[in-house]
């Protein structure tokens, strides 16, 4: 179960790879061709498990700073997911004391006040 877990923790992607794999959570449960991967209902959920539990001790502070459902790793990416818009992917490495990109949140906190662009 461990090597599943590690495995899955160093595949290698770019923003865009994130950004793009992302992206259904945007579109309600649907793929970029239209096709459904997941019944709306679960993406709604999956964005709330996010929003509440993504960035794991900063999930209070995320959401007051970002205002959007979103996921960090270790790597120092973090995926947003912007509802009905679109997903954005940012990476630094250089991590806070709670395991988040300290220049990745700085850089969603920044975006989502200048576009307005937030859950709330």
């Amino acid at each position: 179960m461990l090597e599943h877990y590690f495995w899955q923790c160093s595949v290698e992607m770019s923003c865009r790879d994130l950004a793009v794999a992302g992206g259904f959570l945007a579109r309600h449960g649907l793929r970029a061709d239209g096709t459904r991967l997941l019944p709306r209902r679960e993406s709604k959920q999956v964005n709330a498990v996010m929003l509440t539990c993504g960035t794991y001790d900063a999930a209070g502070d995320f959401a007051y700073r970002v205002g959007l459902p979103g996921k960090s790793g270790v790597g120092g990416g973090i995926v947003a997911v912007i509802p009905g818009r679109c997903t954005l992917c940012v990476w630094s490495p250089g991590l806070d004391a709670r395991g988040n990109s300290v220049a990745g949140v700085a850089a969603l906190d920044h975006f989502t006040t200048l576009t307005g662009w937030s859950v709330f």
